[in-house]
């Protein structure tokens, strides 16, 4: 009787468990079952998605029916989308239209969400505005002792992003001002930085590309932003591939799946085929094992090998330059990119053969002697940057322990700098075997 009683307790915690890895549905939870009744109002038929907190990806959503390649995943009618329209026929609309120079349809969104989020109880839209993240992890919401963490060129863009954020904050606040008659409380203290960082990468992050024809009160910026209630909660992955697109017909957002996911598991979209440092960039998470990932290397790393005493360094560099051989040079998952090769080749390129510097863009083998510098330089290149890999995850474990408030962020990073470290050592291999291959 024990034995059996211990294997129903073990078939118990297995399946529960296995509940766990599937994901935990969040159906019963209020925001959720006020969210649905919201949609339901505007129109939306429920469908075989559930919310759910699953153990790799957190919240996302849940199948409840297999799913075939060319299945619905979901149909959002145009009602329960937030557009530029939206905000057109709100209150905001008459500021927004009068108001010189244009607004961009971006600042429009922005300010409408700020401005239904302060509205609390009395705004329309409360019910999704309560299942939007309160805090972002995109690399404007990093701390400087965070981003200086990252790899280049994240870096370099994570600096470029939070300036842009913040110089949208600064030529807002005379239009922000303009709209001080909606509000009984001073529009400064609404409309401050954090709000206006917030409402930025709530649409930076969860927005659906939809265009929108050019309106006069807007700049000339694209319209092609929606958020999309509940739909939104569908997370990414890099092995699936789905058809999305706005429907004429049924005026309806629509999104087809042509993968299959079995009945309870996540239903995944794919955003689009992204590097981890794009992802984080824009949307705020890494994927492990993401087939798309890379490690740039920059121009500086490249020239640390090479004799600043070579003639012909700066006329190489030009035509690395000007034919595009500077940037986007990686390792990836197969090792170095035909890229990075071809552009070592060139720096490597002796006197006698720099004549041939052409068909070195091409691909060709110039000589044997090429080749091999060629190869022992990637793979110089290639242990330098995972000692500095492994330098920073360094930094980041020590970092975990005494800086607490900085954790989740700092997981973030080293989730992407354990990934790069990944991709390094396994191009350190590939490049092993090709030299075993070639001696």
């Amino acid at each position: 009787m024990k034995k059996s009683r211990g294997r129903t307790g073990r078939k118990r915690r297995r399946k529960h468990l296995q509940s766990f890895m599937d994901g935990v549905s969040w159906s019963h939870k209020l925001e959720y079952i006020k969210l649905k009744k919201w949609l339901k109002d505007r129109g939306f038929e429920d469908s075989n998605l559930r919310p759910a907190e699953f153990w790799g990806t957190g919240r996302g959503l849940m199948t409840t029916k297999a799913l075939q390649a060319g299945d619905l995943i979901i149909s959002l009618p145009e009602k329960c989308l937030l557009t530029t329209g939206t905000v057109l026929s709100s209150c905001l609309g008459e500021y927004i239209m009068k108001w010189k120079p244009p607004v961009s349809p971006l600042i429009a969104l922005c300010t409408f969400l700020i401005a239904e989020k302060h509205a609390g109880e009395k705004s329309l839209w409360k019910p999704y505005l309560d299942v939007l993240p309160k805090t972002y992890t995109c690399p404007v919401c990093l701390k400087h002792d965070v981003v200086s963490l990252l790899p280049e060129p994240l870096r370099k863009k994570a600096q470029e992003q939070r300036t842009t954020v913040q110089e949208l904050y600064v030529s807002s606040k005379a239009f922000f001002s303009s709209l001080q008659p909606l509000f009984a409380e001073n529009t400064g203290t609404i409309f401050n930085y954090s709000a206006l960082e917030w409402a930025w990468c709530t649409i930076n992050t969860r927005t659906i590309y939809m265009k929108h024809s050019q309106r006069e009160c807007f700049s000339l910026e694209p319209d092609v932003y929606a958020l999309a209630p509940y739909l939104d909660l569908l997370n990414h992955s890099p092995n699936v591939q789905v058809k999305a697109a706005f429907n004429e017909q049924t005026r309806s957002y629509e999104i087809r799946t042509n993968s299959q996911c079995k009945k309870y598991e996540e239903v995944f979209i794919c955003y689009g085929p992204h590097d981890n440092q794009q992802l984080l960039l824009e949307y705020g998470f890494v994927v492990m094992d993401n087939p798309h990932s890379t490690v740039h290397v920059s121009s500086d790393i490249l020239l640390k090998y090479f004799p600043p005493l070579d003639k012909q360094r700066n006329t190489k560099l030009s035509i690395l330059k000007d034919h595009d051989f500077l940037e986007n040079l990686t390792f990836g998952w197969d090792g170095p990119s035909w890229r990075l090769l071809t552009a070592l080749k060139l720096l490597s390129l002796g006197a006698d053969e720099f004549t041939c510097w052409r068909r070195t863009l091409l691909g060709d083998v110039i000589s044997a002697r090429n080749e091999q510098q060629t190869l022992n330089i990637t793979a110089k290149i290639c242990h330098f940057l995972i000692q500095e890999t492994q330098h920073v995850l360094l930094q980041i474990s020590q970092l975990k322990r005494s800086k607490e408030n900085l954790k989740k962020h700092l997981a973030l990073v080293e989730a992407l700098r354990l990934e790069d470290l990944k991709i390094l050592q396994k191009s350190a291999e590939i490049l092993c075997n090709l030299n075993m291959a070639k001696t």
